[in-house]
């Protein structure tokens, strides 16, 4: 298969996938909710400006609240509606399903705000390379855990006012991420662990001076509320466009275990907490630094690497793999179905294994449905 024909199938399997996907995009957007499990999740919703040629923006904006009755919840998200006009793009303001403390993070969250986003995709036009995500409060909470278990999906991330919890800050080396916070948001040791998460977004940035590209604002005079200070997280975000091919990925499972991040993936029967990996790529020549995952997928297209030349995998200093592969339409195919994203079709795969690389089809992704 050529380059040509591999484009050509990606598209035509793209649009096959698309539209199997409106119908359910086109009811959600008729109905305002989304639904998963048992759970329900009602989203509300503004257009801004003119669209571009390429494809709308997308702002996920998510409240405040948490452990808290029903009609607080409420309250703050149509708060959360209000704070934040945009020049351009689509804000989805979507209420939590649950009203517990971590209603922004747990399980089923991620599985929503892939809805979100393949829907506005589908219902809007949105481009997936312009797709932002911010919160405030719990919905600062939730933005320091979604984003970096999520990166591959953004753009940039704005976190105003929330906790960090145990976030895995190493995962947001591809994705630009600010911090806003008051002075005196002293509740649940708040502006402490703000300047300390920053401190460890100093030091990533430090030792990998390409990645980790990051802001913060702490407003010495400020409370919980910011009193609209943090509305400039619209302008810093809308100047990214999303890192979908990094040269370098860094990947450490947390404990919502994910399937894929960038074009690393990895099947969840063998994911782990806490797996971890380190890859690079220079032309045609893959390096990974470090791997602990049983099982490792190396995603390759013609956007990557030049398919129609060797690809040589190096670990350790030791030359792996040296040889060139064939485009495929099953894995075209796959990586539609697993992706679910216009811009993220691959056309071969390569699989790490006890520090073997394996060609075969046989290690398939199990997608979580």
């Amino acid at each position: 298969m050529s380059r040509i024909e591999a484009d050509k199938f990606a598209v035509q399997q793209w649009n096959k996938e698309k539209q199997i996907l409106t119908p359910a995009a086109r009811k959600v957007w008729n109905e305002g909710v989304i639904k998963f499990k048992q759970y329900q999740m009602a989203i509300a919703y503004r257009v801004f400006g003119t669209k571009p040629p390429a494809g709308r923006s997308l702002y996920i904006s998510l409240h405040g609240g948490g452990n808290a009755p029903v009609a607080v919840n409420d309250q703050q998200w149509e708060n959360q509606r209000t704070l934040y006009n945009i020049k351009e793009g689509l804000v989805i303001v979507p209420r939590a399903p649950t009203n517990t403390w971590n209603l922004w993070h747990e399980d089923h969250i991620d599985n929503f705000i892939d809805s979100l986003i393949r829907y506005s995709v589908v219902m809007e036009d949105v481009d997936p390379d312009k797709v932002y995500i911010m919160g405030y409060s719990a919905g600062g909470d939730g933005v320091f855990q979604l984003a970096p278990r999520m990166a591959d999906r953004f753009a940039a991330a704005s976190m105003m006012a929330g906790h960090p919890g145990d976030a895995e800050m190493r995962n947001l080396r591809n994705l630009p991420f600010s911090i806003f916070i008051g002075g005196l948001d002293s509740a649940y040791n708040r502006n402490k662990l703000a300047i300390k998460y920053n401190k460890k977004l100093d030091s990533l940035h430090r030792s990998d001076t390409k990645g980790f590209d990051h802001q913060f604002h702490l407003y010495p005079d400020k409370p919980h509320w910011l009193d609209h200070q943090d509305t400039i997280a619209i302008s810093w975000m809308s100047g990214y466009i999303r890192h979908t091919f990094p040269e370098k990925v860094v990947w450490v499972q947390d404990n919502r275990l994910q399937s894929r991040f960038y074009w690393l993936s990895a099947p969840l029967e063998s994911a782990k907490v806490g797996d971890a990996a380190e890859v690079s790529r220079k032309g045609n020549i893959i390096t990974i630094s470090h791997n602990s995952f049983d099982v490792l997928e190396i995603n390759l297209n013609d956007v990557l690497v030049n398919l129609d030349q060797p690809i040589t995998i190096i670990e350790d200093g030791k030359i792996l793999f040296h040889k060139k592969l064939n485009r495929n339409f099953e894995t075209i195919k796959q990586s539609v179905k697993q992706y679910q994203d216009p811009r993220l079709i691959f056309s071969t795969k390569l699989v790490i294994s006890n520090h073997k690389v394996n060609e075969k089809k046989s290690f398939k992704s199990k997608l979580r449905k």
